[in-house]
């Protein structure tokens, strides 16, 4: 849908509310006398908040969480959309003139029913409270796909086109505070960098930005890079603020005087990386041409965690579970208001390696901590525990040892201090489909990196090392 001229209003009637902003496609000139005095040609800098947001994915499913429990289940269903609505609350709390979305509101062709009323009511009661919206569509929800619930969006609603760069004069009663130059995608692969296309409006508003869903050469190894573009050509493009969006990953820059950011998504959905802790939107304040602060605020109701625990000096699984609580109750602290999901690495040099190592034993101990979990205001969801520990062994004592396990361990050291060496030997030993190497050549990776090689190596040797010498016996419960 072609973004369309908007016609300016009148100021609201209620005496505590301030004018709403007027846009137009033609700048506006002020006429002033032609002897007035200096005061009145060099007007005082505006200053105005906006909102900037990306990636909503509303109504998306989750990965990594287990529908056995109702309560997690319906929570996690309704995150995406919850966030939307806190994402209207943000705006209006911080008297916000505008709100920019930069692409990827719904998650794909299938633009949910329950997602395109949501939304639609949240852009109602910004529209209502004079607050305008932006958008631009990404690789998930291309103009080109989707259907539309919705006959029409609130007045004040300006959705992009894929044809050209447009742009849309913000105004504080006759004055001009800013522009916002937006494109949005087509198709889901608009096969060109976007970003050239743009330029800063010659004689036009003091703060420019830029509206678009791309991405920044560097600023993510886990996005397929639609619309791909570098720093250098963000710089060009003489924007004061470049609203991103498409990396799950909050990131922002500053080159010179043009910041580039992107929020991230406003709700996370797995234990990946990018989709992990905090998540929500960030509120910009301008004063004149300058960007004044860039913060981020969380919108998020369900917030996937990774952690890791070491298990140095655990005594038992008993030990382990008590331990995994007082875990669980450190991060709900960290984390007021949110539902979280966990997933705990579990570490360390611990009698309990062995333990952990029998099939079904982590397994047990995830379902103990569900059952153990007490009705409260937030859920705490326990997803994963992984075992990464090692077993107690006296790697000095073996190491002067003159039987195989001595050599063993000596030479797996030798392997070990030379990367190279060690990704090598992983390779040859792993070399045959359908194990590591014909793994790694199937998904396009060279070679396994030097430092995970040298991780196996050593793990592997220590694992061989438990096999070989008597152990004490399994710890008791």
């Amino acid at each position: 849908m072609r973004p369309h001229r908007i016609v300016a209003r009148a100021p609201p009637s209620a005496p505590e509310r301030r004018p709403a902003p007027v846009f137009s496609r033609r700048r506006s000139l002020a006429r002033l006398p032609l002897r007035a005095p200096i005061g009145l040609l060099l007007p005082a800098m505006a200053r105005f908040r906006f909102v900037h947001a990306a990636d909503l994915h509303l109504d998306a499913p989750f990965s990594g969480l287990e529908a056995r429990a109702r309560d997690v289940a319906a929570r996690a269903r309704d995150a995406s959309l919850d966030a939307v609505d806190r994402l209207a609350d943000l705006a209006l709390e911080t008297g916000s003139r505008f709100v920019l979305l930069a692409g990827d509101l719904y998650e794909g062709e299938r633009h949910g029913v329950r997602a395109q009323l949501r939304l639609h009511r949240a852009l109602e009661r910004l529209a209502a409270a004079g607050i305008e919206t932006f958008i631009v569509h990404g690789n998930h929800d291309p103009l080109s796909s989707g259907w539309s619930a919705i006959r029409s969006w609130p007045e004040g609603v300006h959705l992009f086109s894929a044809e050209s760069v447009e742009g849309f004069e913000i105004r504080e009663g006759a004055e001009t505070i800013a522009l916002v130059h937006g494109i949005s995608f087509g198709s889901r692969d608009p096969g060109e960098n976007l970003a050239r296309r743009f330029s800063r409006r010659r004689g036009g508003p003091p703060f420019q930005i830029g509206l678009l869903h791309a991405s920044v050469s560097g600023s993510s190894d886990d996005h397929q890079p639609y619309a791909p573009c570098t720093m250098d050509d963000l710089e060009a493009a003489g924007m004061d603020y470049w609203a991103l969006g498409h990396v799950h990953r909050r990131q922002e820059h500053r080159r010179r005087s043009c910041w580039v950011v992107y929020p991230g998504n406003t709700q996370g959905r797995s234990f990946k990386p990018s989709e992990r802790g905090p998540k929500g939107a960030t509120v910009v304040e301008v004063d004149g041409s300058r960007v004044v602060s860039v913060r981020f605020r969380p919108l998020d109701s369900l917030r996937f965690i990774e952690r890791e625990l070491d298990l140095a000096g655990a005594r038992g699984l008993s030990d382990l579970i008590d331990r995994l609580e007082r875990l669980a109750r450190s991060i709900a602290a960290e984390n007021p208001g949110v539902d979280l999901a966990l997933r705990v690495r579990l570490s360390g040099r611990s009698e309990l390696h062995r333990r952990l190592a029998r099939p079904g034993t982590l397994e047990g101990l995830v379902e103990e901590l569900r059952a153990r979990r007490t009705a409260q205001d937030g859920i705490v969801w326990w997803a994963e525990l992984r075992d990464a520990t090692l077993p107690e062994l006296d790697l000095e004592e073996i190491r002067g040892r003159g039987d195989f396990a001595g050599e063993l361990l000596r030479a797996a050291e030798r392997v070990g201090r030379s990367p190279e060496a060690a990704r090598e030997l992983v390779e040859r030993a792993c070399g045959r489909p359908p194990s590591l190497g014909g793994i790694l050549r199937l998904i396009g990776e060279p070679s396994l990196d030097p430092d995970e090689a040298r991780e196996i190596v050593e793990r592997a040797s220590l694992a061989a090392l438990d096999l070989l010498l008597p152990g004490d016996g399994e710890a008791d419960p």
